[in-house]
């Protein structure tokens, strides 16, 4: 069975354009995402494969509306709650200051 991560050869998606000189973050709270990452895995809370997987397993129309590190923060997320280290209700937070 083919993920939506395996588009390579697909019709109908752009070819990618690269930025010059692109920096490796757009915005600070990328840097945090992909620091947390690492010492997620460092940890030995869940590791690269389990990461990539969850990545893979996120919803097609989620997958591909969201950005490279947006990917990578719901992957954080899911494992979080998969692991019993967080909650949903936790890692969702509290939008009305509780």
């Amino acid at each position: 069975m083919s993920r939506i991560n395996d588009v390579g050869g697909m019709a109908g998606f752009p070819p990618v354009v690269e930025e010059p000189d692109e920096p490796p973050f757009h915005a600070d709270w990328e840097a945090h995402v992909f620091a947390l990452n690492g010492a997620l895995i460092k940890r030995g809370v869940y590791d690269l494969d389990e990461f990539r997987d969850a990545q893979e397993r996120l919803p097609v129309q989620q997958y591909l509306a969201a950005s490279y590190y947006e990917r990578w923060f719901a992957a954080i997320t899911t494992l979080l709650a998969e692991k019993g280290v967080a909650t949903p209700e936790e890692l969702a937070g509290d939008e009305h200051g509780h």
